[in-house]
């Protein structure tokens, strides 16, 4: 829940439609100007090298905070700077600092802050307040206190507000987002700041094509699906759609893998359909909902074949009146 076991809850939000957008991006060499280790992420395709891999593996759920990286390290033409965008931050090279202390995070939620309604809901039993006037409270300051704190996120730069149906908190390098609908522990979510960035500024979207090093076979290893319903909840009748996307392991299209789904319905039924990927690796499935008790839950079960390889992916909707 958001507010901690001694504060009553006193909003609800709206569920918002799961959309998913796909990285297209064209071929581009970088320059590396760091040495030392490094890591390699097939999931996008990108290195992490030197001070920025050293500062990535220092920071717990580095992962979870950061992201993946989206770009090879490279010099900024503004700044002169050598940086590396990930999925929701931007790591900055500062030389001229102490070993240990040349990578910095980039203000992004300073910089892309647009004020969304207010909602005061401070309270001394549930909230710690910041030099910078607002406070953080509840399930956000469990995930800020649990992930880093000031140090990774900076202070807050706002109080709750409201932007696009969500409860949100701005802080100088990071946007928490509330998801209700989602298992507990993970009801607190970090917004893709550095992709946002990276668009708006814009950069150069040739940065995003992975790299496949020398050592990586140019061959799918590894299949993975993500399935999203474009409506959270429904009618008891209504109409309905699935989207499936199929990538690889660096998450390029897959064409013409084998995509089962099973529509399991209020009542027990079950539904079947198969199809292959298309040439962007997605599946797009209408389907009609009818007769389906209000408040329940409808199962969608996703198993993706292709030559030998398989995974899975599950989804749901509700309905409601």
């Amino acid at each position: 829940m958001l507010y901690n076991q001694n504060v009553k809850p006193i909003f609800k939000v709206t569920l918002l439609l799961l959309t998913v957008v796909l990285l297209l991006a064209s071929g581009n060499s970088q320059a590396r100007a760091q040495t030392g280790v490094s890591g390699f992420f097939a999931e996008t395709g990108h290195n992490v090298t030197g001070d920025f891999w050293a500062y990535y593996q220092s920071v717990p759920q580095a992962r979870q905070v950061f992201g993946y990286p989206i770009t090879e390290a490279f010099t900024d033409s503004r700044t002169g700077r050598l940086v590396q965008y990930f999925t929701r931050a931007r790591f900055e090279f500062y030389p001229e600092f102490p070993e240990g202390q040349r990578v910095r995070l980039a203000d992004l939620g300073q910089t892309l802050y647009q004020p969304g309604a207010s909602l005061d809901m401070f309270t001394p039993l549930g909230c710690q307040a910041f030099s910078t006037g607002f406070s953080v409270c509840y399930a956000f300051l469990d995930y800020f206190t649990t992930n880093g704190g000031e140090a990774i996120f900076g202070a807050p730069i706002s109080s709750f507000e409201f932007h696009n149906g969500r409860i949100v908190q701005y802080f100088q390098r990071a946007r928490f987002e509330w998801y209700p609908e989602l298992a507990d522990g993970q009801k607190v979510v970090l917004a893709d700041l550095g992709r946002i960035y990276f668009d708006q500024i814009p950069e150069d979207p040739n940065l995003l094509a992975p790299v496949r090093p020398s050592n990586i076979i140019e061959s799918i290893l590894e299949i993975r699906a993500h399935a999203f319903m474009q409506k959270a909840v429904t009618g008891p009748v209504d109409e309905q759609t699935l989207y499936v996307v199929v990538q690889d392991q660096t998450l390029g299209p897959v064409r013409n893998a084998i995509v089962a789904v099973v529509v399991t319905w209020s009542d027990g039924s079950q539904q079947s359909i198969s199809m292959p990927s298309d040439e962007n690796g997605t599946v797009i499935l209408p389907f009609a909902v009818t007769g389906q008790a209000h408040g329940s839950l409808v199962l969608v079960d996703v198993q993706v074949f292709y030559e030998g390889l398989q995974t899975d992916a599950l989804t749901s909707f509700r309905i409601w009146q």
